[in-house]
């Protein structure tokens, strides 16, 4: 569950908030599900500055941080936006425009160069909002986890290149001549350098770090926001923090982000963070598919797909581009197809580890031969504890695969 941060009382005007101050109070409105229907949700619902003013405006008031005057006189009027709070909130959703975090967009033959009303504008995240929204993320799940810090992913591989802080051994015909100089030295004088022999020579080992390619798969079908809990929002969280982790700490990683639906469609970062859910049924061999054609063009020491679900295989795209649908039970045919995707990552050398957001008898069966076939991992969570599941799997992950 995200921290919330409590303010006692602000002192000064609101619009003084320093904008990154202003993201983390909003941050998980901006991730949120708030605006689509669970019963009828809409996948290509965008968020409106409507939707941007009455995030901050419920975000200042859970804290306390609006003047009692200030409250009295909104709750009083008709048009909240034409009182004093009103105008502040405004000028603080200018201030996210000018200090990089929003974009503002206009519908086709709307308002341009600041024209219209402002609910007729759209707004999108600005990648200094992705990458402010991933740290935030990343920060608050290992905090989670009680770790300060994040490292490369260490391996028990030792090579004798690359960063020098591992153990000393005798040189070897073939090594990478990172000489330690001080057991080198010690090595010959006694005997004088006319003496120097191969075996006197020694080198200082380097950690060897792994290179990994990931693909998140990322169920977004409906029923990752029905029974009264949002299970899309925490996942999306998951996956801009491992997309932070990886870009920080890891740079020779790649990570890429599937989406799967009805069928299966890769989104960039930049998107993920407004990604609604929607449509309704869970296509998990066409994300498998997507996720194996993605990772063929990596060349990297370690390929894996990270799928987080809470649904059973209900979907599946047939020759023709026709999506067939069956949501009642495991259906053996979409079963069958969704297998023999596994089946192909096995063969591709790709571990599938999945995380599940549900308990369903049918759903662990299915499960467990997904894990057994790929020898992967399984993790059964939930969506409070599943970003410190899929932090902690990634960053010793590649130390298992390797050995």
């Amino acid at each position: 569950m995200a921290r919330v941060t409590r303010y006692s009382k602000f002192e000064g005007e609101l619009d003084q908030l320093d904008s990154s101050e202003l993201m983390q109070m909003i941050q998980e409105a901006l991730l949120g599900q708030g605006m689509n229907d669970p019963y009828d949700p809409d996948p290509n619902a965008r968020p409106s500055m409507d939707d941007l003013f009455d995030a901050i405006l419920e975000a200042l008031a859970e804290r306390g941080m609006i003047p009692e005057d200030m409250l009295a006189e909104a709750m009083g009027a008709d048009d909240v936006r034409e009182t004093r709070l009103g105008q502040q909130i405004e000028r603080l959703m200018d201030k996210l425009q000018q200090d990089g975090f929003i974009r503002k967009e206009f519908e086709d033959g709307e308002g341009q160069g600041g024209q219209g009303q402002s609910g007729e504008a759209k707004f999108q995240l600005t990648d200094k909002s992705i990458d402010f929204l991933g740290y935030k993320s990343l920060r608050d799940l290992m905090g989670g986890l009680g770790k300060s810090s994040a490292g490369a992913h260490d391996t028990r591989e030792y090579a004798s290149g690359v960063e020098m802080t591992g153990e000393l051994k005798n040189y070897e015909f073939g090594d990478t001549l990172n000489l330690d100089t001080t057991a080198t030295l010690g090595n010959i004088m006694g005997k004088g350098f006319d003496q120097l022999e191969e075996s006197d020579l020694v080198i200082r080992q380097a950690e060897y770090n792994s290179s990994a390619a990931t693909v998140v798969l990322l169920d977004c079908s409906h029923s990752m926001i029905l029974y009264g809990e949002d299970r899309f929002t925490p996942a999306k969280q998951v996956a801009l923090a491992l997309a932070h982790l990886i870009r920080t700490q890891y740079p020779g990683d790649s990570v890429k982000f599937v989406l799967f639906h009805d069928f299966a469609e890769e989104v960039p970062v930049s998107k993920l963070a407004q990604a609604q859910i929607g449509p309704y049924h869970t296509n998990t061999a066409g994300g498998l598919r997507l996720a194996q054609q993605l990772l063929k063009r990596e060349n990297k020491d370690m390929k894996q797909i990270v799928m987080i679900t809470d649904g059973k295989p209900s979907a599946l795209t047939l020759p023709d581009g026709r999506i067939y649908k069956n949501a009642y039970g495991l259906d053996p045919y979409v079963l069958g197809a969704t297998l023999r995707e596994v089946a192909n990552c096995r063969r591709s050398g790709i571990q599938v580890n999945t995380f599940m957001l549900a308990r369903d008898p049918e759903l662990v069966g299915f499960v467990r031969r997904v894990t057994e076939m790929t020898k992967g991992k399984a993790y059964f969570t939930t969506p409070y504890n599943i970003g410190q599941y899929v932090l902690m799997d990634f960053m010793t992950n590649k130390t298992k695969m390797v050995n």
